[in-house]
């Protein structure tokens, strides 16, 4: 619409010069013909009065009728050529430049796309940035893990490690520590203390539930084989079976308690469970050199049979606080069930107890070679006890001396 007001604009004065033009071009010839009326009028109510003048008076009028004629065309003449001008000068716009106006329109209509363009790129770059507040806000800081504590297990992927970091050494970047090997369970977002104690107290509640959904079994979790996550990540698979099911079946409902308390976990799509033991995201300068993770570089241990773990505990895990001495993550709470507390230990609980042995034994052996050693030094000539023996006796000796 802007673009076409430069041309429209003095077509439309043009018009409206025209229109009042002819006004009063009408106007002007209206008024000899009144004139001549009346004039007619006078003539008549003459010639009433003196008969004799009627015929003079017939040839003045059309005179003065011819007169006023060529006078009103006269007029018109000039008129003609000065009515636009005079007419434009009585506008309201007579001072506005059009080419200035519409230059001033095309320049404000610049303006305002360029402030909407420059809007539009701040309201992106806001959206960006609360998008990124968001996922940010949202990333998951905390999880419940399934430890992995069975040696036959840790020693298994241990060797799976080390065959990998044969073929190519830069995966030494990506391998999990064996004290961090665990399952997880559920993933969330804690961000305050408020939240981490309400975190702590959904899975105190969620003991009641697994040992009513355990009913005093004992699961053992078998994992065998390796998979992976779109070449990303290189993980144990947990071998499908009833107790695998009753697993999952703990998952959703421990699940269900975070989320009465307020806590959501997780992700819609389904919970598999897995034992992670390498990933590219661990190191992001492997992540510029290595792109996939080859599955021909654990071609061996593909249908490989790592052993089992018994369900017994489970702990509520911080992503980013300082992990513990062993490597295992640091922990904000944990709960115990299972028959891991009686009197069956695992291989572990084995392990642990024979050091403990071991360390009681050689501590009482240095204990009985010390006091070995400090009675054999007190029989010797030099030892303090035979000289301050000598020095009493002497000492008697003189006392006896004296008396006499």
């Amino acid at each position: 619409m802007r673009p076409l007001l430069p041309r429209l604009l003095p077509a439309l004065c043009s018009a409206a010069a025209r229109a009042l033009l002819a006004r009063r071009a009408v106007a002007m010839a209206l008024r000899p013909a009144e004139g001549a009326a009346r004039a007619g009028d006078d003539a008549r109510s003459a010639a009433g009065a003196a008969p004799e003048h009627d015929g003079l008076e017939n040839i003045q009028q059309k005179k003065i009728f011819k007169e006023n004629t060529e006078k009103t065309q006269q007029s018109e003449e000039p008129c003609a050529a000065d009515s636009v001008d005079s007419l434009m000068a009585e506008m309201p716009f007579v001072d506005t430049d059009i080419e200035d106006e519409c230059a001033m329109h095309a320049t404000s209509e610049l303006s305002i796309k360029k402030k909407r363009k420059r809007t539009i790129g701040r309201e992106i770059e806001e959206g960006i940035e609360r998008k990124k507040k968001k996922n940010k806000q949202y990333q998951p800081n905390y999880f419940i893990s399934l430890p992995i504590t069975n040696p036959k297990i840790t020693g298994s992927i241990q060797a799976v490690q080390d065959a990998i970091i044969q073929k190519d050494q830069r995966f030494s970047k990506a391998m999990v520590r064996s004290g961090s090997l665990h399952v997880t369970m559920s993933v969330m977002h804690l961000s305050t203390e408020e939240e981490i104690s309400i975190a702590v107290g959904a899975l105190s509640d969620s003991k009641v539930f697994v040992d009513d959904l355990l009913k005093g079994k004992r699961v053992n979790l078998s994992f065998q084989g390796i998979d992976h996550f779109r070449n990303q990540v290189g993980f144990v698979n947990l071998a499908e079976n009833d107790h695998t099911a009753l697993l999952k079946e703990i998952a959703e409902t421990m699940k269900k308690i975070f989320q009465e308390k307020g806590i959501m976990t997780g992700e819609e799509r389904a919970f598999k469970p897995h034992l992670t033991f390498m990933k590219l995201s661990k190191s992001t300068e492997l992540r510029k050199q290595v792109k996939k993770i080859d599955s021909s570089l654990y071609e061996g241990f593909k249908n490989h049979y790592f052993g089992d773990e018994i369900l017994h505990r489970f702990d509520l895990c911080s992503m980013l606080k300082k992990k513990q001495p062993n490597g295992y993550y640091y922990c904000e709470s944990s709960i115990v069930f299972g028959e891991k507390q009686a009197a069956e230990p695992d291989d572990a609980e084995l392990v642990s107890l024979s050091k403990r042995l071991v360390e009681n034994a050689v501590l009482k052996a240095v204990q009985q070679y010390l006091e070995e050693t400090q009675n054999k030094s007190r029989q010797t000539d030099g030892s303090p006890a035979k000289t301050e023996e000598a020095a009493s006796g002497s000492k008697n000796e003189s006392d006896n001396d004296n008396s006499k």
